[in-house]
């Protein structure tokens, strides 16, 4: 295998010489991208491929599961009970990461950078931000209503439809706030890696992109991590 895949590595290299994947973004994205990724030379076209075949692969799985889990839950009376909303909310938001962030980084795989402009670039970060914190602070209420159910039993205060739809809320105007921060200055969404996908930038030395980033892994990490790992611990131990 080694020496299938070489050859053509070693002639890819010597064709590209010094390029690095900042040479392949378009000019008007040129500001937007961090002096560190000027060091990393272009990706094996042979990864691209690899990488947008696996990101199709994976995202039919996960938009077909979720979207089978949506069906069910809505379409069957039995199962619309306050903690399902939970889930059903969670499959909603990993619906939408996968339908938002798929498509596009397949066809940049295909073009081996980031094809769409900077606005796109700022929106596809800014969805990524949105779903990735309103399914992991969803984890978080799930595995919290789970410890209220089991650890506490009859002594816990039931969760009503009414109750779990003001905490689904609050889940989308939680992350929507931490989205929309980096429109107004605090930090701000760049191309990263590959050059092939954009997040937030997480390399720019300022006390104000820091502290964004820094605030950020508090609430949308560390916060609901330790949450979890404190409700499944006293649930295991029920």
């Amino acid at each position: 295998m080694a020496a299938f895949v070489e050859p053509h590595f070693d002639a890819y290299q010597a064709g590209n010489g010094n390029m690095t994947v900042v040479d392949m973004v378009s000019p008007d994205m040129l500001h937007m991208v961090h002096p560190h990724w000027n060091q990393f030379p272009p990706m094996n076209p042979l990864w691209h491929s690899i990488l947008g075949f696996a990101i199709f692969c994976l995202g039919m799985v996960s938009m077909i599961g979720n979207g089978c889990v949506i069906s069910i839950f809505t379409s069957t009376k039995s199962l619309k009970t306050p903690s399902n909303l939970l889930v059903v909310n969670l499959a909603f938001s990993d619906f939408l990461m996968m339908f938002t962030m798929g498509p596009p980084m397949v066809i940049n795989c295909w073009h081996q950078t980031w094809s769409f402009g900077p606005f796109a670039c700022e929106l596809y970060a800014c969805l990524g931000s949105l779903f990735g914190c309103a399914s992991i602070w969803t984890m978080t209420l799930i595995a919290f209503d789970r410890y209220n159910v089991i650890v506490k039993g009859l002594a816990a205060k039931p969760m009503t439809n009414s109750g779990a739809m003001v905490k689904i809320l609050l889940v989308w105007a939680f992350a929507l706030f931490w989205t929309l921060a980096p429109f107004f200055g605090w930090n701000r969404y760049v191309p990263e890696g590959n050059m092939t996908a954009c997040g937030t930038d997480y390399l720019t030395q300022t006390w104000l992109s820091r502290s964004y980033i820094i605030v950020y892994a508090v609430f949308v990490y560390w916060l609901p991590l330790l949450t979890i790992i404190y409700s499944y611990t006293f649930i295991l131990k029920a």
